[in-house]
């Protein structure tokens, strides 16, 4: 054996010079190819220019993946002489802290802001990063409650897809709270933040830019895919927040899922779908139709060409049936 030695002990091999720099460079190479492929793997965002100084991430509009991070739906940030204003701060800290990344390649002001528009877990999630670098975070006075009741839930659902790219992650409540209106004034730039009545969550807001007329609209507004009522949405509540929502006259929208829209699509994609199914079942309510029967004769092919049509329409008709029948 060319390259080994025999020690005192003729039991015992030593090994030679070259094999021990051999060993180390091999155990190099499998550290850097380590680190190579952890950063391969790491979650990328690009920021999409909506207008100066204001910037979208947009999310995959299917579901929550271990690819995505969690990342299913939209955030953003505002870019001000006076520091860096983020608008939801993504599912989890890891997705925070891509976030942030991202952020960094656009300026090198500081975090001062997190915004949360509302209480599901990629609008919230990520609080905890955001803190550590020293920003305040703000949100709707009912949207730190329906964090503070579905905190422990979200995480386990998430932890089902997310594994260890969930780790890091723990509830990090707002410390600032609104009742309806809130404005920043950072750098020269004027924030509103403003609560109606929520809709998809209790605690639904949007980020208003009233210089720039762009609106950061949360989950209170759909395009691309069907919009999803939930157990804890209420579609006439929803209906109400929209319709101040337009009086606005945002000339962009940076929706909560799908791609920064004008306030048509929006209207299209979500207006017309929560009031199509509203009507309808109200109508069908009022006439004694029982539940299985008013699904069956609600007709919601207009909108199959959003995504998870039909995963999601089902529920959403079962589901605003209910709510007009505790009405």
């Amino acid at each position: 054996m060319r390259n080994l030695i025999k020690s005192a002990d003729p039991k015992v091999m030593k090994l030679h010079p070259l094999t021990n720099m051999r060993g180390r460079l091999i155990g190099l190479f499998l550290f850097v190819s380590c680190m190579a492929m952890g950063s391969a793997f790491a979650l990328t965002l690009t920021p999409v220019k909506v207008a100066p100084d204001v910037y979208a991430f947009i999310g995959d509009t299917g579901g929550r993946t271990y690819e995505n991070y969690g990342m299913n739906a939209n955030t953003g940030f505002i870019v001000t002489t006076g520091g860096v204003v983020v608008i939801d701060s993504g599912a989890g800290y890891l997705a925070a802290q891509a976030m942030h990344r991202a952020i960094k390649q656009v300026t090198r002001q500081p975090v001062k802001y997190v915004v949360n528009t509302g209480g599901q877990d990629h609008r919230w999630l990520g609080n905890g990063y955001f803190r550590e670098q020293g920003a305040e975070i703000i949100a709707a006075r009912p949207a730190r409650a329906d964090m503070e009741q579905r905190a422990g839930m979200q995480l386990d659902a998430l932890r089902v897809d997310l594994k260890e790219r969930l780790d890091g992650t723990q509830p990090v409540y707002p410390d600032r709270l609104f009742e309806q209106r809130e404005t920043l004034r950072l750098g020269g730039t004027e924030i509103q933040l403003q609560f109606f009545s929520g809709g998809h969550t209790p605690g639904d807001s949007v980020v208003w830019l009233p210089k720039q007329k762009v609106l950061f609209s949360g989950d209170l507004v759909y395009v691309d895919r069907l919009l999803g009522v939930l157990p804890f949405s209420n579609s006439r509540n929803w209906l109400a927040s929209f319709e101040q929502m337009e009086k606005l006259k945002p000339n962009k929208i940076v929706p909560g899922h799908g791609k920064v829209c004008d306030l048509d699509l929006a209207q299209r994609d979500t207006r017309d779908y929560l009031r199509l199914l509203r009507g309808h079942m109200q109508k069908a309510y009022d006439s004694g139709a029982d539940l299985q029967t008013a699904i069956d004769s609600l007709d919601q092919k207009a909108f199959s060409r959003l995504q998870n049509y039909e995963t999601l329409k089902g529920g959403n008709a079962s589901r605003v049936y209910l709510e007009i029948e505790a009405e």
